[in-house]
């Protein structure tokens, strides 16, 4: 849930928008206008009135020009009036906006992000390497655009600002990761059975990454989709070590079920033969068969 502080600031576009088309009629229709006002005059020769008139169609026609706009679904135009903000429109199509209008183009689709292994130290202390792959996208255009500064001071051109937001986001990313990784272990080894670990706890793990990434990325307008651990490994200066302990349990393991087995083998025995009346064992008698059977 978004806090007061992480509200939508984001507030839809209601000034003058028109039909693209419509307005490209009008537009052309002016240039026969101003061509007209030269040649076809009464007298055969252009006045001042004629050529100043045709002068200011010509300078009418070139700012028009500058107010179209073709927008593609999942994408958004963030209109700024002399660095007001006048709202986001997200409705796709061709239409025509105020020409003295800023506008910043913004893309809502979703974006991948491979985040690369990092060295960080698990609730134990063991360093381990782990990396994440993040599905994210905007959500709030105002939060986007005017929250996170770009490199570029004042440039509103499309590729500073996903710039930013890209970097952004790789850099809370990162301290997500570490923060999350820090709060569990990644095996049970020296830990409860029953505690949640980096390598057993997948869907809880990712859970909490996700919670943690929303938290962080919320200020920026953006909104995760789906946040997942694709790397986990111990790093290269204990893997080795870690690896004949892994090696020392399965050999302890393996022993544990071979004595397990024998164990019910005896067991087995012994209350076949008293079932079926086979033999009748003292107790000397017995603990020599179990000697036998164990070795």
């Amino acid at each position: 849930m978004k806090t007061e502080d992480q509200s939508n600031k984001e507030l839809p576009y209601t000034g003058l928008l028109l039909n693209g088309f419509l307005m490209l009629a009008v537009t052309l229709l002016l240039l026969p206008a101003a061509i007209a006002a030269i040649l076809f005059l009464p007298e055969g020769e252009p006045g001042t009135l004629q050529i100043v008139s045709s002068i200011i169609i010509f300078i009418a026609i070139c700012i028009l020009l500058g107010g179209f706009f073709t927008q593609q679904p999942n994408q958004a135009r963030v209109m700024i009036f002399f660095g007001e903000y006048r709202g986001t429109i997200r409705k796709t199509g061709y239409y025509w906006a105020n020409p003295f209008m800023t506008v910043k183009s913004i893309s809502l689709r979703i974006r991948n992000m491979d985040v690369p292994p990092i060295k960080v130290n698990d609730k134990v202390g063991n360093p381990v390497m782990i990396g994440m792959v993040l599905v994210w996208k905007v959500d709030d255009t105002y939060r986007a655009i005017f929250d996170i500064d770009s490199d570029d001071t004042g440039n509103l051109s499309r590729k500073g600002s996903t710039t930013a937001l890209e970097n952004f986001v790789s850099i809370q990313s990162d301290a997500a990761l570490r923060e999350v990784t820090g709060q569990f272990a990644y095996d049970n080894e020296g830990t409860a059975h029953d505690e949640i670990t980096l390598r057993g706890g997948g869907t809880e793990i990712n859970e909490l990454l996700e919670q943690k990434l929303n938290e962080r990325l919320a200020m920026a307008g953006i909104e995760v989709v789906e946040a997942r651990l694709n790397y986990l490994a111990y790093a290269p200066e204990i893997a080795a070590v870690m690896l004949r302990r892994q090696q020392a349990s399965a050999i302890i393991a393996a022993r544990e079920k071979i004595v397990e087995g024998a164990v019910s083998m005896v067991k087995m025995a012994l209350n076949e033969l008293k079932e079926e009346n086979v033999v009748e064992l003292d107790e000397e008698r017995k603990a020599t068969m179990v000697s036998n059977l164990l070795v």
